[in-house]
């Protein structure tokens, strides 16, 4: 059974920072609830009952849509090495400009190329359960694949067009309207 707190504590801060990956799930009444590994440098604690993610674009744009729709965000984090833990940060986001100064500053300047957007996590519910499930991985390194291509695209003034042409998610309702 999860144990459940009204914000991070400096162990779960700590815990995160630690963390090459992080799940985020997202539903809102648009559509499909949606769940999506992260991985890279890009997840910052900002308080207590904040964070921030770097959005790169990549196969869809559900979070954001769900985001925008008023939807229902959960972060979890994994330990797959060391001590068993899975965290989960249950939140609503907010979608922030790459432009925002104040973000922007969280980051390298290296890791602001190519990206999309900012999203901001509103932390309202933080759960710890025991992780003991989860298998034990050794972290090798990154895939730069999607970093590089947001980054290419970018410097080709071509980003914003992928942005746009990927803004709305694939339909599936005919798939569920099929299939069920």
């Amino acid at each position: 059974m999860g144990k459940r707190y009204e914000g991070l504590s400096q162990e779960y801060k700590e815990f995160i920072k630690k963390q090459h990956m992080f799940f985020i799930a997202s539903a809102s009444n648009a559509g499909e609830v949606n769940l999506s590994p992260r991985g890279y440098d890009v997840f910052r604690v900002t308080g207590d009952n904040e964070a921030v993610f770097l959005d790169y674009v990549g196969s869809g744009n559900r979070t954001a849509r769900d985001i925008e729709a008023d939807g229902e965000v959960t972060v979890m984090f994994c330990s797959f090495e060391g001590k068993p833990r899975i965290l989960r940060l249950f939140c609503k986001g907010e979608l922030i400009d790459k432009s925002d100064e104040k973000m922007r500053m969280l980051y390298d300047e290296k890791d602001l190329e190519g990206m999309r957007r900012f999203v901001k996590l509103h932390i309202y519910c933080v759960e710890h359960s025991c992780g003991m499930s989860v298998p034990y991985m050794e972290y090798q390194g990154e895939r730069e694949q999607n970093r590089e291509f947001c980054v290419q695209q970018e410097r080709e003034g071509k980003l914003r067009a992928y942005e746009v042409k990927n803004a709305t998610p694939p339909d599936l309702s005919a798939f569920r309207a099929t299939n069920l």
